[in-house]
């Protein structure tokens, strides 16, 4: 077998992130390591690529073998190269990402590392560099978020004004002026309003909305309006 003469082994980590959103907060998925150093702290989902996968192949194996889930949709993100990143050898991290509904998947997380959702306001100090890993991730989300309603993906088929606003205040970590947010949201015809109310927080209610497929498609740059500008990070590689 023929080989490149006279160059180092570096090793390929994949790390995956896991956001979610049960309805009223978001939350970080996270594991504890169950190898040295650093064994038993929190984690990202995290291992090692193998000779014969591809990254996208390591990623799907290793969220699953940490955490039970499948079917997820991972996004790479990006690649974390600092040589001094992992204090054992060289390694460089590719971090994938994904935002998923935590009420679907729930079922599937197994214990078998103690997967566990925190909420991003409350997070356990995280190893090597999955603080920095996170925080990109975030900034990727909101960035994407302000400019395309990918965050209603994570909604019921039927949904309230007030539970929409709150997906996007608590990925912007701001509160969002409800009469501006509604006339904005509503002016993008993105919505359609049913007949019925939720009744369930108040005697009055609130109309029950589903989204308009069509528009949705083709029309996602009117999101950036719902959003302050100041409150909207710049893009991220």
């Amino acid at each position: 077998m023929i080989k490149y003469s006279n160059q180092t082994r570096i090793l390929v980590a994949v790390d995956c992130i896991i956001l979610g959103f049960d309805g009223k907060d978001y939350k970080l998925l996270m594991v504890q390591r169950g190898f040295a150093p650093e064994k038993e702290k929190w984690s990202l989902m995290g291992g090692f690529l193998q000779p014969r996968e591809s990254l996208d192949e390591a990623a799907v194996r290793i969220l699953k073998q940490l955490t039970g889930l499948e079917n997820v949709y991972l996004e790479q993100m990006h690649t974390f190269s600092s040589p001094n990143r992992d204090p054992v050898e060289r390694v460089v991290g590719v971090v994938y990402m994904a935002l998923i509904d935590i009420e679907k998947y729930e079922r599937q997380i197994n214990d078998d590392f103690h997967a566990r959702w925190f909420l991003m306001k409350e997070l356990p100090q995280l190893i090597f560099d999955h603080e920095e890993m996170v925080q990109m991730a975030l900034n990727r989300l909101r960035y994407k978020a302000a400019l395309h309603p990918i965050l209603f993906e994570l909604l019921p088929e039927k949904f309230t004004l007030p539970q929409l606003q709150a997906l996007y205040e608590g990925l912007f970590d701001t509160k969002i002026d409800k009469r501006n947010f509604t006339r904005k949201l509503l002016s993008s015809k993105i919505l359609t309003k049913k007949e019925e109310k939720d009744k369930s927080s108040s005697k009055k209610g609130a109309y029950f909305y589903s989204i308009n497929e069509a528009i949705y498609r083709d029309n996602g740059q009117a999101m950036l309006n719902l959003i302050p500008r100041n409150e909207i990070p710049a893009a991220t590689e």
